[in-house]
């Protein structure tokens, strides 16, 4: 298992809204976190920063991506929920979600 932090900026107008589309994410939306290996996955916000943790269960995390992102409904709702999102800068080449390192963990 491999757990991942990942932040990114959320635009200030688009606060109520993206809380209001997490309240119900769509059920098929969820089917497919889980088919990716996805498991213990939060979103928590703070001053216009929201951080993301979840655990990967699986063997290939670039394939599980890459088959995520292949899904009608889940480019739906990144289609979505995607424009109230404002990358970091200082993001690696290729991604929306900044990876943070992690530095300490404690079971």
């Amino acid at each position: 298992m491999q757990r991942y932090g990942m932040m990114i900026h959320l635009k200030p107008e688009a606060e109520e809204a993206y809380k209001l589309h997490h309240h119900s994410v769509w059920p098929e939306i969820l089917k497919v976190i889980r088919e990716c290996n996805i498991s213990n996955y939060s979103i928590f916000l703070k001053d216009g920063i929201l951080f993301s943790y979840f655990e990967y269960h699986g063997q290939d995390f670039a394939v599980d991506m890459a088959r995520m992102a292949a899904d009608p409904t889940t480019r739906e709702w990144w289609a979505l929920v995607g424009p109230m999102q404002q990358p970091l800068a200082s993001r690696a080449e290729g991604e929306w979600w900044a990876t943070m390192e992690e530095v300490f963990h404690q079971d």
